[in-house]
Parts: structure tokens; C-alpha cells; sequence
């Protein structure tokens, strides 16, 4: 730190390398294609030719929650810009980059006084160095050193603020950017990334804790890693640099190992799975984070969202730590009380506590305010004898009635026990803690605890999402506010009394991270769980095999196809993992009718599969045939559309 602020005096960059955490932007390159940019063209000199679309996706990032963006420089060298005849451009592209990234910063600090910073971006050569390759060690110095010059032309407060060196894949190339930083702009501060192989290695071989070593001792501001193979892989390599560096640490992951689908480059990492990783990142140690290939400002205002949580959390648990200390902070006392067993909590806690088989069916709240057909098929399920109604959060992101308004609803004027779905995605941590004081005030006592889909599924995929916390966060909360404490560990007076379910899906693809994800949130303090759509029993029997040494009571997921186009829907869109045996009988029906009666025929078939092994099973009623859900569950007294 005191290097620092020996390098840049009073400019206010110094905070970046305080300990605190600092968000960066995300890729450029992946914005840029998205935009139209075709790949064979050369991203750097559109600095030059198109630099209102440069100056977009800096405003982008800012406006998303970034503090410190990159300069569209990565490959602006005088080797990479050799590929398109621009080598006698390197001065001006570089300089236009950093023009561009400045303009926006200025003025986000004018508009709303936020404060941010311009980061030269230095990506490799492109070339090997000797002895491997043709280029020399003092060649690839002055190369770096051209570039350098231009990004700091002008000095602090015109030229960048700092210099991020990434995507190093040879710690003797970075070394000579760092030794040709050090010469051209002994004022700013340096950080080195890294980029590794899936095993968490540098690709010339050396170890992380290797490369770690050597920047420091070449005397950086920061070391860390970016782009690789993930955010998995990068936290692994931070984990390892963590105990050899007392440096800051920084990790700008990609968006996973992208795929081809359908011709187009595809990371399939979402910006909510991301914004898990930020947090733990920072608990592993960084304090710089950031993302890069196949990033997006979407992911940027997830991840803020996920530190902004953090520091909720964080700020609320010194208050408790000051309180009573003489600083003035009024004293706020921890009192816990112990919630009352599941069973004595509700109708479904004492169901699924004796161990009894539980029938759920799932009623979509509407899309305005008149929910009449979902109270008279409430009423009519209740009647025939089902124990509960799952009611969902907005599913797949679509504006609907409150699920909280129509469980209450359903509550009050049918006399059925309501299971409430609740996401995270629409709320942050203050919002979460009223509604669910809200809902056990109000009589609301089962919740199912989700992550939420995010807005780019639903009809507004424009809409901010919030994800302050994800499913495993919001069970932590709930658990809390069960033993009588909000999430600064303050007194509420008493427990809110719920039961706590969560969600399981037996048919992803990545089943490893499935099992993991469940596992904490058992840990977290989950009592039971309910799982997507169930068509293959194979599937579940395995998810229930891994699940052994963590296992709460499961109750399965049903739903009733009722056509092809629907099994389609599930197999393709929801990626529910759906046999071909089964597409090839919805294939054969001969007619809307008969489409439908096979649906249901298969659900009876799955559930009668399923009984031996789950305590329970909701099914869900398809487009609102609240009449095929109760003929699934062999209550068929049909009346109700």
C-alpha cells in the first residue's frame, strides 16, 4: 500500500489496492461481436473508425457498477496490429482508447458523482519469444514499452490511471511488460493476471504459486488471474496464490469454456452463476474482481449486486461487533430463540415430519388482478383432497399477480395450506426481510426458497435483476429469521415460523454442481426439497443415490404434458431431461384430446414409479387444467376446466 501511494500521491487510485473490493468491467471483445463487429476485423482501431461504439460499452459497464474500466487496447501492439497493417497506428489507437474510456469516466463523476478509473489494458504480443520463438526479449520490451507510453500520455488525469498487464500466458513475457512499465511509467500502478489451463497451471508450465512469487518479487501492485477456463478454475488459482503474496489479488474469469451452438460462439455461464463466484472469490482472497470472454454488463450488475450484499451483511455484523463498545452505536442485542419443530409449524411441516406421502398442485397466480379461476380451482383441489398448493414467484420471468397476494387469497377464502415459491431475483436483502416478516405475520408459513429466472427469459428482458443473495443465501436468511434474528443478528422477538424447502432439478447436465449446490443448502438449513418436472426415474433414483449422506425428505415434480410442442418446450427451453420413449408416444397421439389423455397417462405412470421412493409429489396443472392435475393424482372428479 505505501508503494502505492508513493506511485500516484493524492489521485484517489491508491483505494484500489486499500483491501477493499473493487469491481472491474467485462469483456470488450465479446460486446463488439454482439454489436455486428465482425471477428476478422481489428477491435483495437475502432478507437479510431468507430469510436461512439467504443464509447457505448464503456457507459455500458459504468452504468452497470463497474469502477474501473479497461481500455479497448487489448491487442494494441505493434506485433498483433502487424496482422492488419496498422503497426504505424499503435501511438494513435492507444491513445484513442484511452480518450474514449476517459470521456466516460468523467462523466459518470459529473452525473452522479460516482467515482471510477481507466485501466491501460496490455494483452501478449501474440508472438513467442525466444528461445521458443523468433522474437527477442528486448524487442517484446520495447513493444510493450511503445504501447505503455501511449496509454499514459499525458499523465494522471488525462493518460490512464493504472495499467492492467492480462491473459499472460508466459511469466518471461510479462516479465518484460512489467520491466517496460516500470520504465516508461514508474507513476502508475501495475497489475499482472495471469491466464492458466483447466489444472490451474500457467500454459509455459510454471504453478500459480510460482507466478504469484516472481510478481511480486518484480515488485507489481497486484498479481492475479483472468480469462482461463472459468470461474471454477480461477478460484482454484486464487485459493493457491493467496498463502505466497501479500499483494492485492485480482480475478477476471471468462464465462466458462464456450461452445458452438448452431454456428455462434456461446459462453454458457449465466451472470447469476458468476455472481456466486464473486463472493467467493473475495472470501478467497481477491479484492480486484472482474470478468472477461463472454462477459457482458448484465454480469457486471450481478456481481455488483452480489458485493453489495456481501457488504450488507458485513456492515451489519460490526454494528453488532461495535455495539456497546462507546462509540455511540445503540446497543443492539443478539437474543436467538429456538423455532418450534417442523411439525407443530404447519399442515405440510407436519406431513412431511411423520413421514406421510404429501400431494401438492402447483396454480400459476395471473396475469392481472382477477384470480377467480385460480380460487375456484383451489377450492375444487381441495375438495378432492389435495394437501397444499404451490404457488410460484413470476415463472420465467413474466409480470404476475404477487405470489405472496394470491397465497393469502387462497389462504382466506378456500381454507387450503399454501406453499409459497420466493426468489431472489426481483428483491435485495432489506426487501427480502420485510416480505418474509410480512408473510408470517400474515399467516403465510411454508416458503420455497428459489434463485429466480433471470429477466432475459421473460417477456422484459431488459429489467434489472437483483440477486443480492441466490437460493442458498435466501435459506440462510429464512433460517435466521426462524430463530429470531434478522441478518445483522438483531432480535425480531420471535420466530417466523417456516418451513423451509428448496429446489432440486435430478436432470441437468452438470449433476456434480446440482449435487453440491443442494448440498449447501441442507447445510444452510433446507427441510425438505421439490424437484423439476421428473420424466425419467433412472435420473432421480441416481440424484437420490449422490444425495445419501445429506438427504431431506424429496418430493417429486409431475407435470402432464399436453402435446408434442410442450414435451418439446420442456426438453429444449426448460432443459428438463425428457426420454425418447416418451416424445415418441406424444408424437403418436392423433388428436389435441388424445395428446392430452396420454400426458396424463404418463404422469400417472411416473408417479406410480416414484411412490416408493420420495415422501410426496406436486403436480403441476398445464395451462390451468386444474382437472388433469387431480386426474394425475387419481382424484378425478372432473368439473373444473
Amino acid at each position: 500500500m505505501a508503494d502505492v501511494l508513493n506511485k500516484v500521491g493524492s489521485n484517489g487510485v491508491a483505494r484500489l489496492f486499500s483491501g477493499g473490493t473493487i469491481l472491474c468491467d467485462g469483456a470488450m471483445g465479446t460486446m463488439l461481436y454482439a454489436r455486428g463487429v465482425f471477428i476478422n476485423r481489428c477491435y483495437d482501431e475502432l478507437n479510431l473508425s468507430q469510436p461512439e461504439t467504443v464509447r457505448a460499452i464503456h457507459a455500458e459497464y459504468l452504468q452497470a457498477g463497474a469502477e474501473v474500466i479497461e481500455t479497448n487496447t487489448f491487442g494494441a501492439n505493434a506485433f498483433r496490429l502487424e496482422h492488419h497493417g496498422l503497426q504505424d497506428k499503435v501511438h494513435a489507437i492507444n491513445v484513442a482508447g484511452v480518450r474514449l474510456a476517459r470521456e466516460c469516466v468523467t462523466q459518470i463523476r459529473e452525473k452522479q458523482a460516482a467515482e471510477a478509473f481507466v485501466a491501460g489494458s496490455i494483452g501478449p504480443l501474440g508472438i513467442r519469444l525466444e528461445p521458443l520463438g523468433k522474437i527477442g526479449i528486448e524487442e517484446a520490451r520495447e513493444a510493450f514499452a511503445e504501447q505503455i507510453r501511449a496509454l499514459v500520455e499525458g499523465g494522471s488525469g488525462v493518460g490512464a490511471d493504472l495499467l492492467i498487464i492480462e491473459t499472460m500466458t508466459s511469466l518471461v513475457e510479462a516479465e518484460q511488460a512489467v520491466l517496460a512499465a516500470q520504465s516508461e511509467a514508474p507513476g502508475v500502478p501495475v497489475i499482472v493476471m495471469m491466464t492458466v489451463d483447466e489444472e490451474g497451471n500457467c500454459l509455459d508450465g510454471a504453478s500459480a504459486e510460482v507466478a504469484a512469487a516472481k510478481l511480486t518479487d518484480l515488485g507489481v501492485d497486484a498479481v492475479g488471474c483472468n480469462c482461463s477456463a472459468g470461474p471454477a478454475t480461477v478460484l482454484s488459482v486464487i485459493e493457491r496464490m493467496r498463502p505466497v503474496t501479500t499483494l492485492p489479488l485480482a480475478a477476471m474469469p471468462n464465462a466458462g469454456i464456450p461452445r458452438a451452438v448452431e454456428g455462434r460462439t456461446i459462453y454458457m455461464t449465466s451472470p447469476e452463476y458468476m455472481a456466486s463466484f464473486t463472493r467467493k472469490l473475495v472470501k478467497a482472497g481477491a479484492s480486484i474482481v472482474g470478468g472477461c470472454c463472454g462477459t457482458m454488463p448484465s454480469y457486471t450488475r450481478a456481481m455488483k449486486s452480489s458485493l453489495r450484499a456481501m457488504d450488507a451483511m458485513e456492515t451489519g455484523a460490526r454494528v453488532v461487533e461495535q455495539a456497546g463498545s462507546g462509540t455511540g452505536v445503540p446497543k443492539k442485542i443478539e437474543s436467538k430463540v429456538e423455532p418450534a419443530p417442523m411439525a407443530e409449524r404447519s399442515k405440510i411441516g407436519a406431513m412431511v415430519a411423520a413421514g406421510e406421502f404429501v400431494s401438492m398442485v402447483e396454480i400459476v397466480p395471473p396475469k392481472g388482478i382477477d384470480c377467480s379461476k385460480e380460487l375456484d380451482g383451489a377450492a375444487h383441489l381441495h375438495k378432492l383432497g389435495v394437501d397444499a398448493i404451490n404457488v410460484p414467484d413470476s415463472p420465467r420471468a413474466s409480470a404476475r399477480m404477487s405470489a405472496q397476494s394470491l397465497c393469502v387469497q387462497i389462504q382466506q377464502h378456500v381454507g387450503i395450506e399454501t406453499i409459497l415459491h420466493y426468489t431472489c431475483r426481483d428483491r435485495n436483502v432489506l426487501s427480502i426481510q420485510s416480505d418474509l416478516l410480512g408473510a408470517s405475520s400474515i399467516g403465510l408459513k411454508n416458503i420455497l426458497c428459489l434463485t429466480g429466472d433471470p429477466p432475459k427469459l421473460g417477456n422484459y428482458p431488459d429489467a434489472t435483476a437483483v440477486f443480492d443473495v441466490d437460493a442458498i443465501g435466501l435459506v440462510n436468511i429464512v433460517r435466521n429469521l426462524n430463530h429470531g434474528l434478522d441478518i445483522g443478528k438483531n432480535s425480531i422477538g420471535a420466530s417466523t415460523g417456516f418451513t423451509v424447502a428448496v429446489a432440486a432439478n435430478p436432470g441437468v447436465p452438470d449433476i456434480d454442481q446440482e449435487v453440491r449446490r443442494f448440498a449447501y443448502k441442507v447445510e444452510a438449513g433446507a427441510e425438505y426439497a421439490i424437484t423439476q418436472p421428473v420424466f425419467d426415474l433412472k435420473l432421480l433414483e441416481e440424484f437420490l443415490k449422490r444425495i445419501e449422506g445429506f438427504r431431506i425428505p424429496v418430493i417429486a415434480g409431475i407435470w402432464p404434458l399436453t402435446s408434442l410442442r410442450n414435451a418439446e418446450f420442456m426438453k429444449n427451453d426448460l432443459r428438463v431431461s425428457m426420454p425418447e420413449e416418451i416424445m415418441t408416444r406424444m408424437a403418436r397421439a392423433a388428436s389435441p384430446d388424445a395428446a392430452k389423455a396420454e400426458g396424463v397417462k404418463i404422469a400417472q405412470e411416473m408417479l406410480a414409479e416414484v411412490r416408493s421412493v420420495v415422501q410426496g409429489v406436486q403436480v403441476s396443472a398445464p395451462f390451468g387444467k386444474y382437472s388433469a392435475a387431480a386426474e394425475v393424482l387419481g382424484l378425478a372428479e372432473v368439473g373444473v376446466a
